[in-house]
């Protein structure tokens, strides 16, 4: 069983981290796929603006002149200075023309910055830019830059006149761009990663519970099975030796046997209505009679009931009842079985041929009463400290079955101290004993 859990644990994993791998590779090149579109939209504009700037070079020197001359009226000596674009348009012309032209190749809302530079000896002079261009210019990290030169068209006057020019277009984050334009394709796939991954854990997570089940179930029968074996052979030896002719002739030896089975016949009852207890408290079924109640009371008499077995291991409890206010609300028989088995746990659980010492202390505050019960017993790990209220779970003491039970005791107790509206914690050092804290509101008429 545990082979097959490790696995089916390993290839699920195997899979799932396969399926991750895939997803984000996928997911990578979607991106990457999606950064190139945009790169070439960018360009297709900067294109079709460039195509409508060069319109402008060379253009202008024929449009002001008499109909079929090739001079303008005011021709001077200026038409053989090399104009520019940058010079002739506004920077509102320009930006609309970008605008449409973003619009037209599906970049609407996309926010850019534009330059028209011309080289002048070697050096490139920015004649006219938008207002955030120069800053979205150096930034060539996170920005996407494209250039394309403006020469003025074929067969035009300025053809050879024109200075050469380069229109520049900045889109500064395109990264964020990318994102924003797949992010519901980006969400569901992330979505779906982390629903694979819930998947996964629920799986792992519902088989380690059903192997803890599993366990539980092994151990409680073969608890039970304990727990019944020596009762069951104490009767058959009983009616066994009620059988024999001396026994039978002899009234005492029969009332001892018939003693005998009767006791072992209640003790089998307790531990049915322990299990039967523990089946109404899980249906929730178990109604208190809350009511105010002195625990100090209590406290003394489930004391006193330990006095012959704390004689027979020369053991003694230790009282210090110094709770001011012990008045609280509380179901008498309830709460005296709580105290009844955590005094218990400290006797079954003491160190062998060590007297067991049980320490039994109270206190109280303005809002509540609390409860201390230390032994000098075996102890317990970290990890069983974490355990010890769970149904069912008992220490592991190796192959031998030196403590009676069916680890329901402690399940019991925190089950009524909540129900009692209280709180319980344990600390405990292996190899020197445990200790309980128990806190309680007090009843209200109690308070001070």
């Amino acid at each position: 069983m545990k082979r097959i859990f490790t696995l089916i644990t390993v290839l699920v994993s195997l899979s799932l981290l396969g399926i991750i791998i895939n997803q984000n590779a996928a997911l990578k090149n979607m991106i990457s796929v999606r950064r190139e579109q945009l790169k070439h939209s960018v360009e297709q504009s900067t294109l079709q603006v460039q195509k409508e700037l060069s319109r402008h070079k060379g253009s202008d020197l024929m449009g002001g002149g008499k109909k079929g001359t090739v001079f303008p009226d005011d021709f001077s000596i200026d038409l053989f200075r090399k104009t520019t674009v940058g010079s002739r348009v506004d920077v509102s012309e320009v930006q609309e023309m970008f605008r449409r032209a973003f619009e037209q190749n599906n970049l609407k809302g996309v926010k850019f910055e534009f330059g028209i530079a011309s080289l002048q000896n070697d050096v490139i002079v920015f004649e006219k830019t938008s207002a955030g261009f120069m800053a979205a210019f150096q930034d060539t990290s996170s920005n996407f830059v494209s250039n394309m030169g403006l020469e003025a068209m074929s067969g035009t006057a300025g053809e050879n006149l024109s200075v050469y020019e380069i229109l520049y277009v900045v889109v500064p984050n395109l990264n964020n761009y990318v994102i924003r334009s797949l992010f519901w394709r980006i969400s569901l796939s992330v979505l779906f990663t982390l629903i694979i991954i819930a998947a996964f854990y629920v799986t792992v997570r519902t088989m380690l519970k059903q192997k803890k089940l599993a366990e539980i179930k092994n151990d409680f029968i073969n608890n039970m099975t304990h727990e019944f074996k020596t009762p069951i052979a104490t009767i058959s030896l009983a009616v066994d030796a009620m059988r024999n002719e001396k026994v039978i002739s002899d009234r005492q030896k029969l009332g001892y046997f018939s003693g005998i089975i009767k006791e072992e016949n209640q003790r089998m009852n307790r531990q049915v209505e322990t299990i039967l207890k523990a089946s109404q408290l899980e249906k929730q079924e178990v109604n208190l009679n809350l009511k105010p109640t002195h625990v100090h009371e209590l406290i003394t008499d489930v004391v006193e009931n330990f006095q012959l077995q704390l004689e027979q291991k020369n053991g003694k409890v230790e009282m210090e009842l110094g709770a001011v206010n012990d008045l609280i609300n509380a179901d008498e028989v309830h709460f005296s079985n709580l105290i009844n088995n955590l005094v218990d746990n400290a006797m079954k659980y003491s160190k062998e041929n060590v007297a067991p010492l049980i320490k039994l202390s109270t206190s109280s505050d303005a809002k509540y009463f609390h409860i201390r019960i230390e032994d000098n017993g075996i102890g317990m790990t970290r990890d069983t400290v974490k355990r010890i209220f769970e149904r069912f779970f008992r220490a592991h003491t190796g192959n031998v079955h030196n403590v009676k039970g069916f680890g329901l005791g402690l399940s019991y107790v925190k089950t009524m101290i909540e129900a009692h509206n209280g709180d319980i914690k344990a600390e405990s050092v292996l190899g020197k004993g445990s200790q309980f804290n128990i806190q309680l509101p007090l009843a209200k008429e109690g308070r001070g």
